[in-house]
């Protein structure tokens, strides 16, 4: 038997005991869903394409649909908790806040991926089960992960409706930008505690044939007051990539402690959005509103030295507060969001690959030295 080194996707695909399509959609619980919708399509250009709520017949909650590209949010908050699901996402906001409650992963085979998932000792939440309208009918099966996150496995390719049976077209809440300020999800990042990322690692090898991609441990991911370690697990074609984190021992509290803290647990910290264009999306977003993470101008001062010359000259970099990073595959561009609601739990990040598939190793320190510094003003470090 020959080995396959270095598979290509298809050939990773066809071996993949757990094949995936690709990330289907994140989904928020949220205190005000219309007010969420209304801020990610203005802030964020995202376009509203689908709706469910009193008016057809969702008595319990009501959730927006929003997608750049092949991104997809959904927003859900409670009307009135009758059931059930309502009382959960009532409780899931009174507890953790504005918050992922659903990584939802699209496969060729809801039934397959649910049975492998729970034969490797995942823990189902629903069973396979069919939901159908006058689009056709989409498969759906859920198990649970760290915290009180799940991922829902959907089965789509026999759908041709808005997003899900029970929810219809809606049109867009503002003028959005002429060009999307991103088009995919890179990945998603989850905080887990002292001590549990190892299971966690171990329960995506087991349950969905993950593989480990990346690792940083140690002075990897350190500042002189904080401290992390981090590990990346990701399906075979790497289209689904999930890094988990957890603090590791420092002088002060880490930007994971504080997370779990105000988070009330384990849950997904941040989503990692790939643009084409990070000047022009920073710009767009900074316009609207949104707050970024900022970095001293002596980041920039030796940049070039170690990661050489980029899409965007090391000016622009400075001026727009962007992080960059070089590894042998190519480089990135990267920033991040502060936190998008008042706790200082979920932020996003928007990225540029340029070859690299890296997440930024280069700019741990700068990132988490920033990180503290937002900290500190709060009081948490």
């Amino acid at each position: 038997m020959t080995e396959i080194l270095n598979p290509t996707p298809t050939t990773a695909r066809q071996a993949d005991p757990f094949p995936v399509k690709g990330m289907d959609a994140v989904v928020f619980a949220v205190g005000n869903a219309k007010q969420a919708a209304h801020f990610y399509a203005t802030a964020f250009g995202m376009k509203l394409v689908a709706y469910s709520g009193p008016e057809n017949g969702s008595r319990e909650t009501a959730s927006y649909v929003l997608v750049s590209g092949s991104a997809r949010f959904v927003f859900t908050s409670v009307i009135k908790p009758s059931g059930p699901w309502g009382r959960f996402l009532a409780d899931h906001v009174a507890e953790h806040g504005d918050g992922v409650i659903d990584l939802a992963v699209e496969v060729p085979d809801a039934r397959a991926a649910y049975a492998y998932a729970v034969e490797h000792g995942a823990t189902g939440i629903e069973e396979p089960h069919d939901v159908k309208d006058e689009h056709g009918t989409v498969v759906l099966a859920s198990i649970r992960t760290y915290g009180d996150t799940r991922h829902t496995f959907v089965e789509r390719s026999g759908y041709d409706g808005p997003y899900l049976p029970g929810y219809v077209a809606a049109k867009p809440i503002v003028q959005g930008p002429e060009k999307r300020l991103f088009q995919a999800i890179d990945h998603c990042v989850g905080n887990v505690e002292l001590g549990h990322m190892d299971e966690w690692v171990a329960f995506y090898n087991r349950v969905m044939g993950f593989t480990n991609m990346k690792e940083f441990v140690g002075d990897d991911i350190a500042t002189e007051y904080s401290a992390l370690m981090s590990k990346v697990v990701a399906d075979g074609t790497r289209k689904v990539k999930f890094p988990l984190n957890e603090p590791a021992l420092g002088k002060k509290k880490s930007q994971i402690d504080e997370y779990l803290e105000f988070y009330g647990g384990p849950g997904v910290q941040h989503i990692a959005l790939a643009t084409n264009d990070i000047v022009a999306t920073v710009r767009a977003m900074r316009a609207a509103g949104v707050q970024f993470l900022d970095t001293p101008d002596s980041y920039y001062d030796t940049l070039g030295d170690w990661v050489g010359d980029t899409r965007v000259p090391i000016e622009t970099l400075r001026e727009l507060k962007i992080l960059a990073d070089r590894d042998e595959d190519g480089y990135l561009l990267q920033i991040f969001t502060k936190p998008v609601q008042d706790r200082p739990t979920v932020f996003f990040e928007m990225i540029e690959r340029h070859g690299s598939m890296g997440f930024g190793k280069g700019n741990f320190k700068a990132l988490f030295e920033a990180i503290e510094r937002e900290q500190e003003k709060r009081g948490n470090l």
